[in-house]
């Protein structure tokens, strides 16, 4: 990417990610200590030390910003049940950075974004947050499950799969619309 290129997309200078042709710099700052972090249209770019890595809206469960940092929960996919997805949390990752400008903003304005609906449901054991979210750069909802730890496993993929196959249905979905 060119020096104009780069400065009118909003990519800083010595970020070595390779952004989607698509993909659209919100807001951009420099880590203490290295590297950047990028809000885009498609994730949240972090500093790691192979290099850059991007985390889809879709999968950061939590981000808060204060005392001149982001704090960001990832989470992964460990599972499926139906066409539901099963989530399980990372552990947080604090990220300080020199000059936050826009950052914090867009960072909550997407995660919200990409939210559609949520529930929380009591279960044995804990309980499990359903959430519809909208993937980016993709057409409509999945529908991603993540239990609390303690929370029957079993009971949690049966749920969720139950859930899923009302939405794909077209039926309502009590569980989801609140």
């Amino acid at each position: 990417m060119g020096f104009l290129q780069r400065l009118l997309s909003g990519v800083p200078k010595g970020f070595t990610g390779e952004l989607e042709r698509d993909e659209t710099v919100g807001a951009a700052a420099t880590v203490r200590g290295g590297g950047h972090l990028l809000a885009t249209s498609l994730g949240l770019w972090v500093p790691e030390p192979e290099g850059p890595r991007r985390i889809g809206w879709h999968l950061v469960s939590k981000a808060t910003w204060g005392g001149g940092a982001l704090e960001i929960v990832e989470a992964e996919e460990v599972g499926e049940a139906g066409t539901a997805v099963l989530l399980a949390d990372l552990r947080p990752r604090r990220y300080v950075v020199e000059a936050p400008g826009k950052l914090p903003q867009a960072v909550h304005r997407r995660v919200t974004g990409s939210i559609r609906s949520r529930h929380y449901r009591e279960l044995p054991g804990g309980g499990a947050w359903f959430i519809q979210r909208k993937l980016p750069g993709r057409d409509g909802t999945v529908l991603q499950v993540r239990p609390d730890p303690g929370t029957d496993a079993e009971l949690v993929r049966e749920i969720a799969a139950e859930v899923a196959a009302k939405m794909s249905g077209g039926l309502p979905d009590e569980e989801n619309s609140q």
